[in-house]
């Protein structure tokens, strides 16, 4: 077993590789009163009997529905609920065996419980282990609105298994795929250049543990120098603007998005026009156009009037500008929108 983490950011210890190789050693040199593990459907079947023998035999979950549409306050109090039947104290660990729901949300439930418990991300997806369960923002959505209540509260520790991809459909490689596309264009050159180089290997078949260390790189490296995203942390919501509208507006129809389908198409559009095409083709190869109606646009642009990065009514863009990590934050006009959707609908497959 070995303690050294491959990243540290902050205080916060980021381990890569095989649990059993960190996870004991790691726990062995804490003194927790009781540890307890969030799950959702999936990853209590699929995930918790791979990780269910490394941990202390007083263990005990806590399971929750799967699903964004159940990432909102009744959930927490659902999960506040069996934290208190289970009488957790202030010296208790929770961990986030899951995807970017289960630690966001497990995360904001420890910050809150008695002014803050200890918890640990181990992320499932590969959306959460490049992006979501680093850099301590946790949260809930509401009214519709993603990602809207929330705090920033590094966990105690972050523990990446490549292995868990293994258990994911090609459809939710694909989702966090376009967030290490994301870093790649906002940071990285070099992790660009590999994706490029992949060609039309299968996702299952990419060396994840090489993607993942170079895309974890730039997140971690934005994070240090911004960690209440008051300027160059925004960077990170490239492509988050639209998206996340396009996100909570398939969220109750027929063909929900998932969140990395919601943010190749946010980024598409947001990304200034002189390098839109450049982006739409090496995005198109992985997300085909969705059709958006018309009539969804009203309702989008009152979606992203709701965007935390605006300030005075006024609706904001971060985008990457001319070199690696610096930020363009650019406004948007409720007329420019169906100018924007109509050209990403008219782009052509890579």
């Amino acid at each position: 077993m070995r303690l050294e983490p491959d990243f540290l950011l902050f205080e916060t210890p980021v381990f890569m590789g095989s649990l059993r190789q960190t996870l004991p050693h790691w726990l062995e040199k804490k003194h927790y009163t009781q540890v307890i593990v969030l799950t959702d459907d999936n990853t209590q079947t699929h995930c918790w009997p791979q990780i269910q023998n490394l941990l202390p035999h007083s263990v005990k979950t806590i399971t929750i529905p799967a699903g964004e549409q159940h990432k909102n306050l009744k959930t927490c109090e659902w999960i506040w609920n069996q934290m208190l039947l289970q009488q957790c104290d202030r010296k208790s660990l929770l961990i986030n065996l899951g995807g970017g729901v289960i630690g966001d949300m497990g995360g904001f439930c420890a910050a809150t419980w008695k002014r803050g418990i200890d918890f640990i991300q181990i992320p499932t997806t590969l959306l959460s282990m490049t992006d979501a369960a680093i850099g301590g923002k946790t949260g809930i959505d509401f009214q519709g609105i993603k990602n809207i209540i929330g705090v920033f509260q590094n966990p105690a520790a972050i523990f990446i298994d490549p292995t868990f991809l293994n258990t994911l459909a090609e459809r939710e490689l694909r989702s966090g795929f376009a967030e290490v596309i994301k870093h790649a264009l906002i940071g990285s050159p070099v992790l660009l250049h590999k994706i490029h180089q992949s060609g039309n290997t299968p996702l299952p078949h990419l060396d994840w543990s090489e993607l993942l260390r170079e895309s974890i790189a730039v997140k971690i490296h934005v994070v240090a120098q911004d960690p209440t995203e008051q300027n160059l942390r925004m960077l990170l919501n490239f492509g988050h603007t639209i998206g996340h509208a396009l996100e909570s507006y398939f969220l109750d129809t027929d063909t929900p998005l998932t969140h990395g389908e919601a943010i190749a198409i946010g980024m598409i559009c947001e990304i200034p026009k002189d390098k839109r095409a450049e982006v739409a083709k090496t995005l198109l190869r992985y997300f085909p156009v969705v059709p958006i109606p018309e009539t969804a646009y009203p309702e989008l642009w009152n979606m992203m009037l709701q965007d935390k990065k605006n300030s005075s009514g006024t609706v904001r863009m971060a985008v990457p500008d001319e070199l690696p990590f610096t930020l363009n934050v650019l406004e948007l006009s409720e007329m420019q929108l169906p100018d924007l959707l109509s050209e990403y609908q008219n782009f052509s497959p890579a």
